[in-house]
């Protein structure tokens, strides 16, 4: 198997930092119901740890946390800054679309999602885009938010440190 060449590079550090601070809502594409699921703990984690107004997008659900859910990013209530995604690669180009066609600032692909193809026409059309990163975990970096998620404890060991 041949590794894929990529071309695009995603913002450093400092320009997501300001992508998170200039965001007041944001859009889950692909939300889940279900606890196992990684859309279900970002949810949680954002209307939890978070000042952003949260919206979630599933044609088959009707509620999420208490929160209504809506069929697609067309029926908002508002524009989202940003639009975060967790759905499958081939599925990306029309979430694109969608994005686009309400005039959000920043289309943001889930850890593991990835497309070159998509993130080059979303940025010729002048949104941001973030790739294979996680806006929990990149919220949590900033906000010091790591430590408490057990992440960046300083401590190698497969044992749950006991802090004092």
């Amino acid at each position: 198997m041949t590794a894929v060449e990529t071309t695009w590079e995603g913002p450093g550090a400092a320009q997501r930092l300001e992508i998170l601070r200039e965001t007041k809502t944001i859009a889950i594409v692909g939300a889940s119901n279900k606890p196992s699921r990684a859309s279900y703990f970002v949810a949680t984690y954002l209307l939890s740890s978070s000042r952003y107004k949260v919206y979630f997008i599933n044609p088959v659900l009707d509620e999420i946390l208490g929160q209504p859910v809506y069929k697609s990013l067309a029926d908002l209530p508002e524009t989202p800054d940003l639009v975060e995604v967790f759905r499958k690669h081939d599925d990306l180009p029309g979430v694109l679309d969608e994005a686009l066609a309400v005039g959000a600032k920043t289309l943001w692909l889930q850890l593991g999602s990835w497309h070159e193809e998509v993130a080059h026409r979303a940025e010729a059309a002048g949104m941001n885009v973030v790739m294979d990163r996680c806006v929990k975990i990149e919220h949590a970096r900033f906000h010091g938010g790591l430590r408490l998620a057990g992440f960046n404890t300083g401590v190698i060991s497969s044992k749950r440190q006991v802090l004092a």
